[in-house]
């Protein structure tokens, strides 16, 4: 079960720092793409959808994402799983239900500090690999540091609005773990209470999420 948080926050890692300021040259277009990503990604406030996870052994596991930058994100794990993982802005905090476990972790520790910044750092030594038009929107695919040890692909629609679709990082043994949020959604309302490892399972009636 700790692959599952492990696998998930790898990605916003590399999502938080693939857009930074690449190494290898890019052309006057793909490099305003990757400055409207991350002008994209510093202007989320509080946002909700549903996740679709595929790990690399092609195991599904799906659940409710919730962002209330800067500072927390909530990523509650549909059933049999259970797993929440929160992150209230100082720790983020891993509850595993049917275990009765509870793991802690500072946030300033994990990659998840980049992507719930104030302001997104994006200077984490990441190379822009490519930059990739596509249909509705465009693809970044970078690598993190000198060594190409894994590479990520972040996937942006355009139309009708900007937002982030997927993102899929590979690791250095070709692992591919594939996180789909194609509903994120700006939202209203959500408390802090919600960001707790033991507030409840989150949904439309919840006392912490206002509707929209």
């Amino acid at each position: 079960m700790r692959t599952i948080w492990i696998g998930l926050l790898s990605a916003l890692t590399v999502a938080a720092g693939a857009i930074a300021p690449a190494r290898a040259a890019l052309s006057p277009d793909d490099k305003a793409l990757v400055d409207k990503a991350a002008a994209y990604l510093e202007s989320l406030n509080q946002d909700k959808g549903r996740f679709t996870q595929t790990d690399p052994h092609g195991n599904v596991s799906q659940g409710e994402l919730y962002l209330k930058r800067p500072g927390m994100i909530r990523f509650q794990y549909d059933p049999p799983s259970r797993l929440v993982v929160v992150s209230d802005g100082k720790r983020v905090k891993v509850a595993d239900p049917r275990l009765k476990t509870v793991n802690s972790y500072p946030l300033s520790a994990t990659p998840l500090s980049v992507f719930l910044s104030q302001h997104i750092r994006l200077d984490r030594g990441v190379v822009v690999d490519q930059v990739i038009r596509t249909t509705y929107g465009f693809e970044i695919v970078a690598h993190q540091g000198k060594l190409r040890d894994g590479t990520l692909a972040m996937v942006f629609a355009e139309k009708p609005t900007m937002r982030l679709m997927e993102w899929t990082v590979q690791d250095a043994q070709g692992g591919r773990t594939r996180v789909q949020v194609p509903d994120l959604q700006p939202t209203q309302g959500l408390s802090d209470l919600l960001f707790r490892a033991n507030a409840q399972a989150a949904g439309p009636e919840s006392p912490g999420v206002a509707a929209r």
